[in-house]
């Protein structure tokens, strides 16, 4: 049984595609050419590499299908097998620029070790950066996909990457000050300062100076400007290439943003500017993406640093009065799992832990479900009130996403399975075996899973609440940073009550 869908890929209102598509669309890509091979790069043989006309011709006709083989509820005897399929095709000319956002967004990188900035048509031998290591690594963990060298990139190229997320619509990054402060604590070293004795080495090009994604920014040791001398200096061009390198940031113009915001929070301070490029492009008086501006941590970002700073104005998210969540009783934890989950910067810093515990599926499928619930209702409303060949391939394309969160979160066997009750999944496979192929009454149907993946999402929460958010509470390493969130305001702060339940994930 199959359940197939197509769309253009989404673009953002600057062009660009959406982030999620387009990181699909490169795991796929990376997929599809694996095994990756061993290509000469002038009198050296470099493994884990393809040339750019291979890549440009799978982009040509490019297919990722999910599939998902369970037994029938009804008859157990009989297995169904589901299966999601995602197709992408374009001309040659839209590959290459395609490739050339990989290129720009620091997935991949020429296999030369030397900075290459245009994607060729044709010739040029590439290889995965460590950011586009984790990118793949992500993709196949959730879908599933088991590869041997996927699995061996991994082991060569580990990359902590900052987790940035977005606006649904819009695709912005979310960026109010709480999220910019956990950023910029990664920017200036996850454990030390990235000092260097030597100016050039600071200000040096190289490709691989961040590729664990917890070193910090390269800042020279002493830098003479006009006749005085800045210590721990670091330049636009440096700042911009480790958000692009360490973040999931797709575009340099974010990093920008990213980087601006650092400068109005007061986090750092403005050593030199560089007024030819401020000439060229009056939008970056705040910060320029080059090696002619300098900057230094401000006293204020060095409070932040240490924890002595007071937390700016609360986010837009986190103003509300948190979530009412049906069927969960509301204790401590609860609480503070909903102002967990009602701020951006509380959940980059509750995912990281996540998934040093190896349970992120749990906040992704909660995430996933939010955004999937506000956009089946829309469709549905669409669907009813006027009725259309073009609303229904929008409720057709919404099951396909319920079937993409089915079999990667809670289909029996899925890549990224939870721990939810028998009864429930149970329920969730009839549904789900009944809607394949459906043509009738997918609206009805839309409503019965998108009720069923509310009640996975309500047991979810209860996991992390009673499991998850004592042991991110009780996590050394994320103490000072929690300080500065008004957690201390939820009712049992100071004894954190020990784990009621326990996930059966290792």
């Amino acid at each position: 049984m199959h359940q197939t869908s197509s769309r253009l890929l989404r673009m953002t209102d600057d062009e660009r595609p959406f982030t999620r598509d387009f990181k699909d669309l490169f795991s796929t890509l990376i997929v599809s050419l694996l095994p990756l091979g061993s290509h000469r790069v002038r009198l050296t043989k470099v493994d884990y590499t393809f040339l750019s006309e291979d890549a440009i011709n799978n982009l040509g006709s490019l297919k990722f299908s999910q599939s998902n083989r369970m037994p029938d509820p009804k008859d157990p005897s009989r297995i169904v097998t589901t299966t999601t399929t995602t197709t992408f095709s374009m001309a040659k000319d839209m590959a290459r620029t395609i490739c050339q956002r990989f290129v720009d967004a620091r997935f991949i990188e020429s296999a030369d070790g030397k900075l290459q900035p245009i994607y060729n048509m044709k010739g040029s031998v590439w290889q995965l950066t460590a950011k586009g290591v984790a990118i793949l690594d992500r993709f196949c963990g959730r879908n599933g996909i088991q590869q041997k060298q996927v699995s061996e990139l991994v082991s060569l190229h580990c990359c902590s990457l900052v987790i940035l997320e977005r606006e649904q619509h819009s695709d912005k990054i979310l960026s109010d000050r709480g999220t910019v402060e956990v950023i910029f604590r990664r920017f200036v070293g996850a454990e030390t300062r990235n000092v260097k004795a030597n100016l050039a080495v600071a200000d040096s090009d190289s490709l691989h100076d961040y590729e664990d994604g917890l070193t910090g920014v390269k800042m020279a040791a002493e830098r003479r400007v006009n006749g005085k001398v800045y210590k721990d200096t670091f330049t636009g061009k440096a700042t911009s290439d480790w958000l692009v390198d360490c973040c999931t940031i797709v575009d340099r113009r974010e990093a920008i943003e990213i980087a601006s915001l650092f400068v109005e929070f007061e986090l750092i301070d403005t050593v030199v500017q560089d007024r030819s490029f401020m000439l060229g492009n009056p939008g970056c008086h705040l910060f320029q993406p080059t090696k002619y501006s300098v900057y230094q941590i401000s006293q204020r970002g060095k409070d932040v640093i240490n924890g002595t700073s007071s937390r700016g104005r609360p986010s837009e998210s986190e103003a509300g009065t948190g979530s009412q969540r049906n069927g969960v009783v509301r204790d401590s934890n609860t609480q503070r799992l909903e102002k967990i989950l009602n701020d951006p910067a509380l959940r980059l810093l509750f995912r990281e832990n996540l998934r040093e515990m190896h349970c992120e599926e749990n906040l992704s499928f909660y995430k996933d479900v939010n955004d999937f619930v506000q956009g089946c209702k829309q469709a549905i409303r669409q669907a009813e009130s006027t009725p259309s060949s073009q609303a229904m391939d929008i409720i057709k394309e919404t099951m396909a996403q319920a079937y993409g969160i089915y079999n990667a979160f809670l289909a029996p066997g899925s890549p990224c399975e939870l721990n939810i009750d028998h009864q429930l999944r149970n329920n969730l496979a009839t549904r789900m075996t009944k809607a394949v192929g459906q043509e009738t009454g997918m609206v009805e149907t839309l409503q019965e899973v998108t009720s069923l993946f509310e009640n996975a999402q309500n047991a979810v929460f209860k996991l992390m609440a009673s499991d998850s958010v004592p042991k991110f509470l009780r996590n050394a390493k994320y103490e000072q940073q929690l300080q500065n969130f008004n957690l201390d305001g939820v009712p049992g702060r100071g004894g954190v009550e020990r784990s009621l339940s326990r996930s059966n994930r290792k």
